[in-house]
């Protein structure tokens, strides 16, 4: 385990715990250098391939994480999702006899849908984008007495995203930046947690939609900046309302957030399958397209980034 820095909301030895305790089909994913990608972006890139699991992105790991830590445990647990989330909480709650309920928007991909009813949860549609499901969620788990779960707001779901980390940070070499896609915050606050520990000299830089800006700004300014839309092909970082705690968690370990366009985004899922053969939907190919419309990022050294999902 790395040294323990300054006090942090994110606990190092809670992410060393987890990368022990949460469910061996989400850990240890494929990380190696695509020469393909990095010649297409003249550079030597490492990634970090987060949708070969049951769910198809990162996001199971936070949630087995932070389910398999609930004493005692729930008759019911209640989440809103744009679809990534919700699927890994359903798989989370069914594996330990729990109902879930995951509150999307009525515009919610209908593929993730799918896969989240497949999955044992509950799926209400509600609202005209993921914020205002959000609101429905909060009011259906206070009607029925059900803990609501908020994605970015629980420390564990951060924690078990950061185990990502522990495992790139085993990279034989330096890494010079990392690149995040930023949605709620929960993964790039884990792993830049962890990354500041073992490697402070390593760039962490967070990526989001130019179409959904607000958590870039909110970092910016160090305050909850809402915005009024989050139209986004990139359903999975489409936040338009910050989570407090989300903000709380990058803070200190996070070097810059840039912003990439949507024909940046559709660039990199092509692009991805093309040099990779991977299937990766927008959000997570994030951290491509930022390298594809920030040419600069990442130039002096070993650049990684992390494919957090698959589910397009």
């Amino acid at each position: 385990m790395p040294p323990l820095p300054v006090s942090h909301s994110l606990a190092l030895e809670r992410i060393e715990r987890a990368a022990h305790e949460i469910d061996p089909v989400f850990l240890h994913s494929p990380q190696y250098e695509s020469d393909a990608l990095g010649a297409h972006l003249a550079r030597r890139i490492v990634i970090k391939v987060e949708t070969v699991n049951p769910i198809r992105s990162f996001k199971g790991r936070g949630t087995d994480f932070f389910v398999r830590g609930l004493a005692p445990l729930p008759a019911r647990l209640v989440c809103a999702s744009a679809g990534n989330f919700g699927q890994g909480m359903a798989c989370a709650a069914r594996r330990r006899g729990i109902a879930c309920d995951v509150f999307a928007s009525v515009n919610a991909n209908p593929y993730k849908v799918e896969r989240m009813r497949a999955l044992g949860a509950e799926v209400h549609q509600a609202g005209r984008d993921f914020d205002e499901a959000k609101d429905h969620a909060r009011r259906h788990a206070e009607e029925i007495g059900a803990p609501f779960v908020e994605d970015g707001r629980e420390a564990a779901i951060a924690e078990g995203a950061g185990t990502i980390s522990v495992e790139l940070c085993r990279w034989p070499e330096p890494l010079d930046t990392v690149v995040v896609p930023l949605g709620n915050g929960a993964l790039l606050g884990g792993m830049g947690r962890w990354i500041k520990a073992a490697s402070p000299s390593t760039r962490v830089l967070g990526v989001c939609a130019e179409a959904a800006p607000a958590m870039e700004r909110s970092w910016r300014t160090g305050r909850v900046v809402a915005t009024e839309t989050a139209d986004t092909i990139a359903d999975g970082i489409a936040t338009r309302v910050p989570v407090p705690e989300a903000l709380e968690y990058l803070r200190g370990v996070v070097d810059d957030i840039v912003l990439v366009s949507e024909g940046r985004l559709r660039q990199a899922v092509r692009l991805l399958l093309e040099t990779t053969g991977l299937v990766v939907e927008p959000a997570g190919a994030a951290g491509v397209a930022a390298l594809l419309q920030h040419a600069s990022l990442g130039r002096t050294g070993l650049t990684a980034t992390v494919l957090c999902g698959g589910n397009a």
